[in-house]
């Protein structure tokens, strides 16, 4: 038995069953051990990032972490921008990434890298495993630690020789990760939290752990019992939505708005997230978006246990049930595709229970009251702000779900990891995807009036435009082995949702809009 027995024997005996994996040379014992290991899913993923992404998507559905598989430093260097996510989103990920050999290094082979430097940026846990014997204890360490709370990055950097090398002998038991309880909020800001509740202009702004919807069913009994205001992040790692689902008010994304927005309050109660920042900093615009004058109240931050926090806000406030919100649901639209038709075709098709990866960036302006009344599901946004997340995710929450994911991609972001579209084919993984075609970097126009930049000449619009040659994403997706449609009116965008949530296995759909809108 080697150093990469002593690793999968452990992932498994503590719950850790799916590993997205990209694996190079330093990692073949590791493969070669999977043949005694049925219980673990190995998922081979092209691309680093699209496993490290999938690995985010699975965590933020069950809550548990997946394994990553990454080779070296420029593999986990190729799959940081959805690690940065994943951190974001504090999810728990277990990040495997194996070395050179611990006798090699010295030779400083062209693979060679600073890969702790690599892995310490991620602000989570770390460790080289140093010996076979060292494998088992250390991957229920990473475990641990994965969990947090909050969840992190536990990086494991696993040298050949660690993972190849023989135990000095065969345990009886694998070791069993340690997971440690949530915080428990602190009982004079509990106090001074019910005080600014019940006489001030106050808004309850949650996020993290507390979108559920008996965390949010809580927070709309409090925020009912005191007129205060029912907010939520930006950017939520994932939410429940829908019919019979409290939906509360979302942050603004334009800090100017955001700004505007809050402007009012003399009091924000923070809920499993931090105080709202400008996305980015701007001229003229202050970087913080709470008023000076609003006393904010971090009462339970990331790592605390946060339904029993509301809990608690419930009892002092003697809040009393709240009936369930009700409204209709837009209808299935006709004529051209814009931002308005889509968000109402996808609305008007949701199925029960499908789980949304959006990164629909400025195309999906309208989606999220569109579907506030839409049968209930479950929605992820991009944490992190780093683009490509969407494909992968919706793997990773294919892989952890047995209901249908839904896939909102815009066409910039969707060629940074399109990778992700050949695993959906392998895996037959029941996933819809929406490409949102109109051929340029939307985004980064209008955020060039915001930064107040000239932009005059041909050479600076052609760093904004992806039309030259125009992308075929539907061709691409074909290619992958995922089947796929072109749609240009909403009607066929509607009927193209209908046939694919009732086909088993992923499709593609590229919506076609008119260049530049959105996307």
């Amino acid at each position: 038995m080697n150093g990469a027995h002593a690793l999968l024997g452990t992932l498994c005996a503590n719950g850790v069953s799916v590993c997205f994996a990209n694996p190079g040379t330093s990692e073949m014992h590791f493969v070669a051990s999977l043949d005694d290991a049925p219980e673990m899913r190995a998922i081979l993923c092209l691309f680093e990032g699209v496993a490290t992404g999938a690995a985010d998507g699975y965590a933020r559905v069950t809550g548990k972490p997946a394994a990553t598989l990454l080779h070296l430093g420029p593999g986990l260097a190729n799959g940081w921008a959805n690690l940065h996510n994943a951190r974001r989103a504090r999810v728990p990920l277990v990040n495997i990434v194996g070395d050179h050999a611990t006798y090699h290094a010295q030779y400083d082979a062209p693979l060679q890298s600073d890969m702790d430097s690599l892995a310490r940026a991620l602000n989570g846990w770390q460790k080289r495993t140093m010996s076979p014997d060292d494998v088992a204890r250390d991957a229920a360490e990473a475990i641990s630690a994965a969990y947090g709370p909050p969840g992190q990055i536990a990086t494991l950097i696993l040298p050949a020789d660690s993972s190849w090398g023989a135990l000095s002998e065969d345990p009886a038991a694998w070791p069993v990760a340690v997971r440690r309880p949530e915080s428990l909020p602190d009982d004079h800001m509990l106090e001074r939290a019910l005080e600014l509740l019940r006489t001030k202009k106050a808004a309850i702004f949650v996020g993290g752990t507390a979108t559920s919807k008996e965390h949010l069913g809580l927070t709309k009994r409090i925020a009912s019992a005191c007129s205060a205001r029912f907010m939520i992040e930006t950017f939520p790692a994932i939410i429940e939505r829908g019919a019979g689902i409290a939906s509360p008010e979302r942050l603004i994304y334009l800090s100017e708005f955001a700004s505007a927005q809050l402007a009012e309050l003399e009091a924000l109660i923070l809920i499993g997230t931090n105080e709202p920042v400008g996305f980015f900093a701007y001229p003229d615009i202050p970087s913080t978006v709470v008023a000076r004058s609003c006393e904010v109240v971090a009462l339970a931050p990331p790592g605390t246990d946060t339904l029993f926090t509301l809990r608690e806000l419930a009892e002092g406030l003697d809040a009393p049930a709240v009936p369930p919100e009700s409204g209709e649901v837009p209808r299935a639209p006709s004529g051209a595709l814009n931002r308005q038709s889509f968000a109402a075709a996808v609305a008007a098709t949701l199925p029960e229970g499908v789980i949304v990866a959006d990164e629909s960036n400025t195309t999906g302006t309208d989606l999220f009251n569109a579907t506030r009344f839409a049968p209930p599901h479950r929605w992820m946004t991009l944490t992190g702000g780093s683009i490509g997340f969407g494909l992968p995710v919706a793997v990773g929450s294919a892989v952890a779900s047995a209901g249908r994911v839904l896939a909102l991609q815009s066409d910039g972001s969707m060629m940074y990891t399109p990778q992700a579209l050949w695993t959906m084919a392998r895996e037959g993984l029941d996933v819809t995807v929406v490409g949102l075609s109109n051929r340029s970097y939307a985004i980064l126009n209008y955020e060039l009036q915001r930064v107040g930049a000239t932009m005059e000449g041909a050479t600076s619009q052609r760093m904004l435009e992806i039309d030259d040659p125009e992308l075929d994403l539907a061709a691409i997706a074909s290619a992958q082995g995922v089947p796929s449609l072109r749609v240009t009116t909403s009607e066929e965008l509607t009927s193209a949702l209908e046939r694919s949530y009732a086909t088993p296995g992923p499709m593609f759909i590229e919506a076609m809009f008119s260049k530049g809108l959105g996307a």
